[in-house]
């Protein structure tokens, strides 16, 4: 059951009454020709009262009309009894409120005296404006609240997905080295004990500079050049890998491990199944915040195995681009025996949602 009066919420409506004091107390400045002292006192008595109706009325009243019920007709037959007694509350108790006023020296009649006819209907034009002006705000609030609220779920949300897409990023990268080191013990290759090794430091730094948003430009060419170290071990002196880099920064940020997938890719699916004249060639580019990182590799002619094995592999890099940037890049093309990657990013479009912010 709702609460007769909930503190923030009645905060809101103090706060709205405050331009709405202001606003009748010039008014009646202006036409009384009053000292604004005693209007702005006299309104501020009347808007107590304004206040507490107003607030019973759409916090409750209105809440209470509008529930969702079996036939719309019993809404309407509640509407009527509703609206009929804030009326004499507006009207009404309004007057009775600044005959109490007036009473205790708060309220002071200003003008000539008129009937009290003509009293209970100026309380009235105040009470109706007061409705408008407090709904209307009121409905302004809520709006923006509600979109407030639907986007913060929507940021919630894709960090979820962005953190389960990088969880996913070190079990898949693992669950593949490890069946690459498993096949070099199966063949007691003297090379397995160094292939753990390397990977062990990988894993290392995976576990403790990878936890943030964001990592250097160094940083992630450290571990790319870790894990190309750890592939060549695999390889005979036919495998040819070049790999250069061309960065304006090297301390300007990356999310991390956002460079791996690529390059994994490049040996998993390419240089391991070619069978002739193995190669892959990296070459990264930073400059004016644009990254360029162009990964090709050789690869079999078989058109449609090679797309397939595309899709698995680059799906969660292409999710995660789709979360992080707003302006980027990724075509892939499987020319003849060439599979090619090309990585284009504006750095400077990082989504500014404050996604990272939301994790603290």
């Amino acid at each position: 059951m709702k609460k007769l009066f909930e503190i923030k919420r009645f905060v809101f409506y103090l706060w709205v009454a405050l331009p709405y004091v202001l606003l009748w107390s010039w008014h009646d400045t202006a036409n009384f020709k009053a000292a604004f002292g005693q209007t702005l006192l006299n309104n501020l008595w009347r808007t107590v009262y304004i206040i507490v109706v107003n607030y019973l009325f759409f916090e409750h009243a209105v809440t209470f009309v509008l529930r969702k019920r079996r036939y719309i007709i019993y809404n309407v037959l509640l509407a009527i009894p509703t609206l009929w007694v804030f009326m004499m509350i507006w009207s009404f108790g309004l007057y009775a409120w600044r005959l109490l006023g007036v009473a205790l020296s708060i309220y002071a009649p200003l003008g000539p005296p008129v009937t009290r006819a003509e009293y209970i209907e100026t309380q009235m034009a105040f009470s109706m404006a007061s409705v408008f002006f407090f709904g209307g705000i009121r409905h302004i609030y809520n709006y923006v609240k509600l979109k407030n609220a639907e986007q913060q779920l929507r940021i919630e949300k894709q960090v979820a997905e962005l953190s389960y897409l990088r969880s996913q990023t070190n079990p898949h990268f693992l669950f593949n080295t490890l069946n690459n080191i498993y096949a070099l013990a199966r063949d007691k290759s003297d090379i397995a004990p160094e292939s753990i090794l390397r990977l062990s430091k990988i894993l290392r730094f995976m576990l403790y500079e990878t936890g943030g948003a964001f990592i250097s430009v160094d940083q992630e060419l450290k571990i790319v050049n870790d894990y190309i170290a750890l592939e060549k071990l695999r390889y005979d002196e036919s495998l040819r890998i070049n790999f250069n880099y061309d960065v304006e920064h090297m301390k300007q940020s990356l999310p991390p491990l956002l460079l791996i997938p690529l390059v994994e890719n490049a040996f998993k699916h390419g240089a391991s199944e070619t069978r002739g004249n193995p190669f892959v060639d990296i070459h990264l580019s930073i400059r004016n915040r644009q990254l360029i990182f162009v990964v090709r590799n050789s690869a079999e002619e078989n058109r449609e195995e090679q797309v397939a094995k595309e899709n698995i592999g680059l799906s969660n890099l292409r999710r995660q681009l789709q979360l992080l940037y707003t302006d980027y890049n990724l075509s892939v093309q499987h020319v003849d025996s060439v599979f090619n990657a090309v990585l284009k990013i504006n750095l400077a479009s990082y989504v500014e949602n404050k996604m990272h912010n939301s994790r603290r």
